[in-house]
């Protein structure tokens, strides 16, 4: 074996007992190695992982009675469940159970392995059971709520929605379905088994857990007797590698098949070497800048249509947003069924001064700006207050730390505010009651939306298409409802949508079939296959 330099050798130290190999060597053909920042795991028990990475994990050993899935993550379809009837009128839902499907440990699925997961999520109450409670669920009133009838779990819930939503909810990933036999059998002082699954899986997904170490490998051994099809790789090794520079290093010595981390800068140089090939996808986080209707002077509409024409979109995502943020003008994220992917407005300072001069608008107006104190946001600020002052709206560039700025925006004393807002959940009333509802705009009545937090008082008419969207049944009608509501935000809210959050990967040229959603719970391994 050849001695490799000394900066793979330091790379390797930090991987711990990661093996040094030469500066050609390649990855096993049935191993998949991935390097990726994984130390903010903090559980991988489904009812308790609330990181990105645990998101990721949760993803590859376990299964949802209906979930988003490879290849296609934009459609809702059978998990575990392979078929469903949905009663809106009794809030009932009653799934059918998929024959021969059998859990890591070869117990089979049972309908009371699906009432234990989701019962346990309730009682144990960790930080993602908030997903699964606003179904009205409680400890108290569950096993009256979901019921399991031989191959057939019903299920109701409680709450002014769909059957449509309630799949959606049910489909995140704390409804993941654990094999409760084994699960109970590995109870310690009623914990329900919590301090075994963060550190074992337990689930019928197309991966199985073989080893963790926090800070250091996720080993997962492909599950041969997966529903779906046993996965072609036969194990997926995610190395816990914080530093970008060492990933890529790793990923151009040949010690890494992906890297899941690497800067905008690296990318560039990734690209320019044509040895890898680099995928961008968007994510579910969207930037946006807000004008708040506490402040006189900013409530004339047309401000608002014209704030939309100063953006520089494609000249912040063309220079230092270039690979992390896709230009989005709409409030649910691209990728997700329910998306507006239009984006009409592009910077044009001479259609905006016209848009103020027939409206009647004095400028200059100066307006303060508050933004986190960090890259990207300060850049974005600055390129925001240059297009403004094209058309004499000066922006007065106010820096503060994350918790200073959402504390004022949450108080309602900011003028103009730049941030960002992520779904919960994937669905799409998560962000439409936060963009485009606020029916008491009262100062009193305090509500965690960017409706509310900019003072402005939805039209009633929006309003009540919002609670409407919520409560329909038929998901193709439910979906043009909240593409129309994106539609009336776009044109008329004090609320400018600019961008999409999107992560770049690295790959090695031999492997395809890697699927990335536009959250870390829709990363897919099961479909990779490595020439």
């Amino acid at each position: 074996m050849k001695m490799i330099n000394s900066a793979l050798t330091a790379a390797a130290l930090l991987l711990g007992a990661f093996p040094l190999i030469s500066a050609h060597a390649a990855t096993p053909a049935s191993t998949l190695v991935v390097a990726e920042n994984i130390d903010d795991i903090v559980s991988i028990d489904p009812a308790e992982a609330y990181e990105f990475s645990s998101g990721e994990y949760v993803t590859q050993t376990y299964d949802r009675l209906i979930q988003y899935d490879a290849p296609d993550v934009k459609k809702l379809v059978a998990g575990l469940a392979k078929e469903w009837t949905a009663d809106d009128a009794n809030k009932t839902i009653t799934f059918t159970l998929r024959d021969g499907v059998k859990f890591s440990s070869g117990n089979p699925l049972r309908a009371e392995d699906v009432v234990y997961s989701w019962k346990r999520v309730v009682v144990l109450n960790k930080a993602p059971s908030f997903i699964l409670t606003q179904l009205g669920w409680t400890p108290g009133n569950f096993d009256s709520m979901v019921k399991a009838d031989g191959n057939k779990v019903i299920v109701k819930y409680d709450g002014d929605f769909s059957s449509a939503f309630v799949l959606n909810v049910l489909a995140a990933r704390p409804a993941s379905v654990v094999d409760a036999l084994t699960v109970q059998s590995h109870d310690k002082s009623g914990d329900m088994g919590n301090a075994w699954l963060k550190a074992n899986s337990a689930g019928t997904g197309p991966f199985i857990l073989k080893s963790f170490r926090p800070a250091e490998i996720l080993n997962l051994s492909a599950n041969p007797n997966y529903f779906g099809g046993a996965p072609a790789i036969k194990s997926v090794i995610i190395r816990h590698v914080a530093e970008a520079p060492t990933q890529q290093l790793l990923l151009e010595s040949g010690d890494v098949d992906i890297a899941r981390n690497l800067s905008p800068d690296q990318i560039s140089q990734i690209s320019a070497k044509g040895k890898f090939v680099v995928e961008t996808y968007p994510q579910a986080a969207v930037h946006f800048l807000s004008l708040n209707q506490k402040d006189q002077a900013l409530t004339n509409p047309a401000i608002w249509e014209a704030a939309r024409y100063l953006v520089n979109y494609r000249g912040m995502t063309d220079s230092f947003l270039k690979g992390q943020m896709q230009i989005h003008q709409a409030f649910w994220p691209a990728g997700f069924p329910g998306s507006l992917d239009e984006n009409p407005y592009s910077y044009d300072p001479a259609k905006a001064k016209k848009i103020l001069a027939d409206a009647g608008v004095k400028t200059p107006i100066d307006v303060t700006l508050d933004v986190i104190n960090s890259t990207p946001f300060t850049d974005m600020a600055q390129s925001l207050q240059a297009g403004f002052a094209e058309a004499g709206i000066n922006f007065k560039i106010i820096p503060g730390t994350g918790s200073q700025v959402i504390t004022k925006y949450r108080a309602r004393t900011h003028e103009a505010m730049l941030l960002y807002w992520g779904p919960d959940f994937m669905d799409p009333d998560s962000n439409a009651k936060a963009f485009s509802y606020n029916a008491d705009n009262s100062d009193g009545n305090y509500q965690s939306t960017t409706t509310w937090r900019n003072g402005w008082a939805v039209p009633d008419e929006m309003n009540k298409e919002t609670i409407a969207a919520r409560a329909e049944a038929d998901p193709a009608k439910r979906n043009e409802m909240y593409v129309d509501l994106q539609k009336k935000v776009q044109a008329t809210s004090p609320i400018i949508i600019m961008f999409q959050a999107a992560t770049q990967v690295a790959l090695a040229k031999n492997v395809s079939g890697y699927v990335n959603g536009a959250t870390s719970d829709f990363v897919f391994y099961r479909l990779v296959t490595k020439k």
